[in-house]
Order: C-alpha cells, then structure tokens, then sequence
C-alpha cells in the first residue's frame, strides 16, 4: 500500500484537520501559563480569562468616549471597505479576464501590461495613493484594487485561454458573433473559475486592508490593533486576530458553497 493511496475517513480528516490548532492552543497555554507563572502582570502571552475580558469589554460594553461598541463597528468600517474593493475588483477582472483571454489583439495590447503591473508591490503605492487620494476611504480602497486586481485578471485570462479550442469553432460555425461566444460560451464556464480567483485573493486584500487602516484611519480592525499596540494590549490584539482570521474563514466557506450551489457541474467536474 502506497501513501499516495490512503484516504482517511470522513471522521478521521475531521480528526486530523482539528490536531494543529488543538496543538497550537495547547502550546500557547503552557507557555502563557509558564510566563505568568513566573510574571504575573506578563502581557506577552495573556491568560484565556484576560483576553475573554477585553473582548467582552470591545464587543458587549458602550465604550465611553466614542458611544460605540469598539468591535462592532470596527468590523463594519473593515467589512464595507474590503466589500466595496472586491466588488470593483471582480467586476474589472471577469471584464479584463474575458476580453483579454478571448481576444488576441487585446492580449497583445493589455497582457504584457497586466503582468507587470501585477509585480508592482502594492504597499510600495500607499504612500502614492495617500498623496494623490488623500486619507479617505478612497485611497484605502484603490490600494484593496490595486493589490488583488491584476492578479485576477491574469488568472482568469488564463483560464479563458484554456477552454478547449474546438468550442469558439463550433460556436463561429454555428453564426455566433464575438459578443455572442463571450456572453454565451466563455462566461457560464469562467464565473466558477472567478470565485476560485476572488478565493485566492481574499488573504492579500486583508493584508492591504489591515496596512491602510494602520496607517491611516479612525476606525476598522487594523486601526484598532495598531492602536492599542502602544499599551502592549495582547488580550486586545490577538482576540483581534482570531477574528479577522475566522471572518476571512467564513468569507472563503460562503464563496464556496455560492460556488457549489450555482455550479454544481463545476464540482463534478473538479472532481473527477
């Protein structure tokens, strides 16, 4: 029996995806408890009840000066900023993506360009955006685009390129035009493709998210861990950081059961 073969159980791989974050938190007990052990008032490391104290305190309490509970609203800046991105983002790529796969003429023209700008690194262009866009909400979400953009596009330019060759000849045969093909053979076969793409992108988007928030704003997640980081507030940051990693989580399951539902030949097909 090779290992290339074995195929753990359905209850098994449950098993076996929970092990390294069970290990993760094991090893941060002990060596939370073997910190405060020594130190009592260590912030490095903050014992469970610490850190389920600040987030009662952000999540469940009216914070005084500002009226609002911290967590919530911090979500809700973070989430409208990264939503209204993406959207821009997907919108340009499925557009981009199809016209530069499907035409020759436009891969010759924008395909060269796409590529390199996609190698641009994007925090680099923060300090630009904040010079020509200003502080506002605007620069944060050009650098979300700018950031997760290209990269879609090449990807799903790609994918175009790859849908078998014999479909736009037997479609032509048949009469249809340019607008025809695209709308009616390349796009019902890369919108899956494009939520697999807009997948991949959803942990750089947080990265550009969490720097321009850091940098410069009032509110949202990555304002609020680099703010309290003068405090050294651990049990502030890293219930912070659970969050946006399970909110990440739960952005990526909901694409794939959008995915599942509307493509379901997509999944048979990954399948086999």
């Amino acid at each position: 029996m090779r290992w290339v073969n074995i195929r753990p159980g359905r209850q098994l791989a449950i098993y076996m995806a929970a092990l390294p974050f069970v290990l993760v938190i094991i090893a941060y007990l002990l060596g939370s408890g073997a910190r405060l052990a020594e130190n009592p008032n260590d912030k490095l490391l903050p014992a469970l009840t610490s850190m389920g104290q600040a987030v009662k305190q952000m999540a469940f309490q009216v914070d005084a000066r500002t009226g609002n509970y911290l967590l919530w609203t911090d979500t809700l800046a973070s989430l409208e900023r990264l939503g209204a991105a993406l959207a821009i983002s997907t919108s340009l790529a499925l557009v981009f993506g199809i016209v530069i796969g499907l035409l020759p003429a436009a891969n010759a023209l924008l395909g060269s360009f796409v590529s390199v700008t996609s190698m641009v690194p994007p925090l680099a262009l923060l300090p630009i955006l904040f010079i020509v866009m200003g502080l506002g909400e605007n620069s944060k979400i050009a650098l979300i685009v700018i950031g997760t953009l290209p990269a879609m596009i090449r990807d799903l330019a790609m994918r175009v390129m790859e849908l078998p060759r014999e479909q736009l000849i037997k479609a032509q045969t048949l009469g249809a035009s340019t607008w025809q093909i695209a709308l009616r053979v390349v796009l019902p076969q890369i919108l899956p493709r494009l939520i697999d793409s807009l997948r991949l992108q959803l942990g750089p988007a947080w990265l550009f998210l969490i720097a321009a928030e850091a940098i410069a704003s009032d509110s949202g997640l990555g304002y609020r861990i680099f703010l309290v980081r003068r405090y050294l507030a651990m049990d502030v940051i890293i219930p912070y950081v659970v969050w946006i990693t399970l909110l990440a989580f739960l952005m990526d399951l909901a694409l794939r059961l959008i995915q599942r539902k509307a493509f379901p030949w997509f999944a048979a097909v990954r399948a086999e």
